[in-house]
């Protein structure tokens, strides 16, 4: 049997080790740093309001009480990629007075990956109300935040009175999940 020198028995093991490695940031392939730490961190950070533009509109309006209404949102990510996953909070104003927007019972909110400068959209269905019936709630600000966030972004609501299923804290209306822009 012929016998290694030490030197290169060393590199065998080197190489060996190199190859269990996790996938750190130390880690190499093919020349290149592998990023898949990273990258699997900055997936899992949630989207921050104050690095997302919000665009709401145009929307489908509902022309008379009773009819049905959609308005869509578009999120622009003006940060570093980051993560929505769930529903956004919206709630509608008039004034003190408040409800939140449910959301869509059917929907199951996929997580969403935002690259930096990409967009996703969510879109608020809603049921025009009656002006001064004790049922709807003249609307005029909404308020948009993310997922488990404390605070939220503020726009008129120009689409006339939100219908109220039993009264103006019980809206006829739905939010839906936060989607890819164009899906």
């Amino acid at each position: 049997m012929r016998a290694l020198p030490i030197a290169v028995v060393a590199a065998a093991a080197a190489l060996t080790l190199t190859a269990c490695d996790s996938g750190g940031s130390n880690s190499t392939e093919g020349g290149k740093k592998a990023s898949t730490a990273s990258s699997a961190a900055a997936s899992s950070t949630a989207c921050k309001i104050d690095q997302i533009g919000i665009q709401v509109g145009p929307a489908n309006a509902a022309p008379t009480a009773g009819d049905t209404g959609n308005v869509p949102v578009t999120l622009t990510n003006k940060g570093a990629e980051c993560t929505l996953q769930g529903f956004p909070a919206v709630k509608v104003q008039d004034g003190g007075t408040g409800t939140d927007v449910p959301e869509e019972k059917s929907a199951t909110p996929p997580k969403l990956t935002l690259a930096a400068s990409g967009t996703a959209s969510f879109t608020i269905t809603y049921v025009r109300g009656t002006a001064g019936d004790g049922k709807s709630l003249a609307a005029t600000t909404l308020k948009i935040g993310l997922p488990g966030a404390a605070t939220a972004q503020s726009f008129k609501w120009s689409y006339g009175p939100l219908a109220g299923k039993t009264g103006p804290n019980d809206p006829n209306a739905s939010v839906s999940s936060f989607q890819p822009a164009g899906d």
